[in-house]
């Protein structure tokens, strides 16, 4: 079969038909990148160049509160500092790791409406002289092409109140949770609105929204139906609406919450996360004519590569029939795996990720 763009691989697999390939994506760690420029791989590269991988791009807004961004604390380890979305981190400058959450500004009622009133979708929140000088290149790359949303349980919890918060929350004060979850998401809408109505097209929209870790959910489906499902399904409803797709990353085990994802038109699903519980053989099995799954390859075993060569030879033939699968691991890719490792693993999805 012909050589196809990124774009139409996505496209054939989005549609439930086969392509050339599977499409190949995935996020490394910095530190990644860092041991792959000591092992070889020449430092100014374009690293989705160097693997002959697909181009996936972007398009992102600012939907914050906009609280002041500043500096509290600043060592040789790490930097202490505060974000727009009103919360106190703490990151470490040499290790890949994530934040450490100190404390949050929105945790009542009370401070909620406070920052949202400061979250209004002007244009000033959408970096265009990016877009102008982007967009023109992924379109004659033939580049997939993503609207990043940021709303949901995951982007509250772990950006702006706390998980403990939340979750609490979501049973004291489940009023001002789903205006949370609304208030984010309208205003996402109207920015990309103003996007779209300038003439800027991108091929699905994507937010990060974990429900789940390891063995089970962070909330019960009975609370998912009454306070977020319909906020998912909204944002799902609009992508339809503009013709494009609805792409949703949810780390954990949220094999339960499979059928209502599906309920609300939810076309693709990532990563899979298979050390937490996922099955994606079964949701082939079950769900793969509805629903695209992305990627479902454990990232634990990306370091052994006699081990993860096995594990994409046992599933990706299986994920890839009929098309609707995208090849990535379970999670990202750890500075654990080598540079080697890494081109072993991506000419082995070639091989047998191909359509005849």
């Amino acid at each position: 079969m012909k050589a196809m763009t990124s774009r139409e691989r996505f496209k054939r697999m989005y549609e439930h038909r086969e392509a050339d390939r599977v499409p190949i994506t995935d996020i490394p760690w910095s530190g990644t990148f860092e041991r792959w420029h000591r092992e070889g791989m020449p430092a100014d590269a374009d690293w989705v160049d160097y693997f002959d991988i697909d181009h996936v791009s972007s398009i992102g807004v600012d939907n914050s509160p906009r609280y002041e961004c500043k500096t509290l604390e600043e060592t040789d380890e790490y930097v202490i500092y505060t974000t727009s979305w009103g919360v106190t981190q703490k990151s470490f400058k040499h290790r890949d790791s994530t934040p450490e959450f100190l404390d949050w500004r929105v945790t009542t009622p009370e401070s909620w409406e406070e920052a949202k009133a400061r979250m209004t979708p002007t244009r000033d929140r959408v970096d265009w002289a990016y877009l102008e000088r982007a967009y023109p290149l992924w379109r004659e790359r033939g580049d997939w092409v993503i609207a990043d949303f940021w709303f949901g349980f995951d982007v509250t919890h772990s950006w702006m109140m706390g998980t403990e918060n939340l979750l609490v929350a979501m049973c004291e004060e489940p009023e001002m949770v789903r205006d949370m979850f609304e208030h984010f998401l309208d205003v996402d809408i109207a920015l990309y609105d103003m996007i779209w109505d300038a003439g800027y097209r991108f091929d699905c929209i994507s937010w990060p929204d974990d429900m789940g870790y390891k063995g089970t959910t962070f909330f019960s489906n009975e609370t998912y139906r009454e306070l977020l499902k319909p906020v998912h399904k909204k944002a799902v409803d609009w992508a339809h609406n503009h013709g494009v797709y609805a792409h949703l990353h949810s780390c954990g085990n949220i094999m339960s919450r499979i059928p209502d994802l599906i309920d609300i038109g939810v076309d693709a699903l990532n990563p899979l996360e298979v050390k937490a519980g996922m099955e994606p053989l079964k949701l082939k099995r079950e769900y793969g004519d509805r629903l695209v799954l992305h990627g479902g390859v454990n990232a634990v075993l990306w370091d052994d590569r006699d081990a993860i060569i096995a594990e994409i030879g046992k599933v990706v033939p299986e994920l890839k029939k009929g098309g609707g699968y995208i090849f990535s691991s379970d999670h990202s890719i750890p500075n654990s795996v080598s540079l080697e490792n890494f081109k072993a693993i991506i000419a082995e999805v070639k091989r047998v990720g191909a359509y005849d």
